[in-house]
């Protein structure tokens, strides 16, 4: 039997802590490709690279594990791995562990879970994994353990094709971990304010801020679940059909 083939990929860059935990994670469980971002890639959600070339850089090659870079977003990294770099298709893409919460809304905005999104639109079971901390030094031991165990139910079990797996991991300790929740996405929304300030010359630029705003107070989903100490893991998929709108929609007239 082959072993297991892993693809993994982040937003943050290959130089991240995050990419490098769950690499170290990975490795003993199969042979192990990684494709990141030559460079930070957050907030880049489902972005492709058409108007320029792309570029991919062999950084090691050692037995289990090959690591390139790419030029481009992490999507570009998940789709150029799987037609250039893997020998055949993955058994699984893990995305991350990146820097920062990609809780609720913000699964919109996130490269992490852009490129966990583009291995399951290719019928491969994939994971995107984030901690709630933007630190750079962020401690990924603590959750070494529920990595290693939903990449491993991954692995054993698979997804229902075209479904990912949203993960937020608490940054607490690990006996403060109350265990992993499976929940609904919260519906939240920013509240978004770009901070005005001046170049020496005098023109105007912006810096994006703002606060994450929850009115949903229900115990069902991620963000209950991390406020409450525990791994929010919420099943994603590319279908943004709003469902429940369709018979209001057919009620329109459409006649001109």
């Amino acid at each position: 039997m082959n072993k297991p083939l892993i693809l993994i990929t982040n937003d943050d860059g290959l130089h991240a802590r995050g990419i490098k935990k769950l690499i170290d994670i990975a490795k003993p469980m199969g042979d192990v490709y990684v494709v990141a971002p030559d460079r930070p890639q957050s907030g880049m959600s489902h972005a492709i690279t058409v108007a320029t070339p792309l570029r991919l850089n062999k950084i090691k090659q050692e037995e289990n594990l090959t690591i390139y870079t790419c030029s481009g977003t992490p999507v570009d990294s998940v789709k150029l791995a799987l037609d250039k770099v893997v020998p055949r298709k993955p058994d699984i893409v893990l995305s991350g562990i990146n820097h920062g919460m990609n809780s609720s809304v913000c699964v919109i905005y996130s490269g992490t879970m852009g490129a966990a999104l583009e291995g399951a639109i290719e019928r491969i079971p994939s994971i995107g994994f984030s901690v709630l901390t933007h630190s750079p030094d962020s401690d990924f031991d603590s959750s070494e353990k529920y990595v290693k165990l939903i990449i491993e139910k991954g692995l054993e079990t698979g997804l229902p094709e075209g479904v990912c797996l949203n993960v937020n991991i608490p940054t607490i300790t690990e006996p403060e971990i109350k265990g992993v929740k499976v929940c609904r996405q919260a519906k939240t929304y920013w509240s978004d304010e770009y901070l005005e300030h001046k170049d020496p010359h005098k023109r105007s630029y912006y810096w994006l801020t703002g606060v994450l705003i929850n009115p949903d107070k229900e115990t069902d989903t991620d963000e209950w679940a991390l406020e409450n100490n525990y791994i929010s893991v919420v099943p994603v998929h590319s279908d943004l059909t709003a469902h429940e709108a369709i018979p209001v929609i057919n009620k329109w007239r459409f006649d001109a």
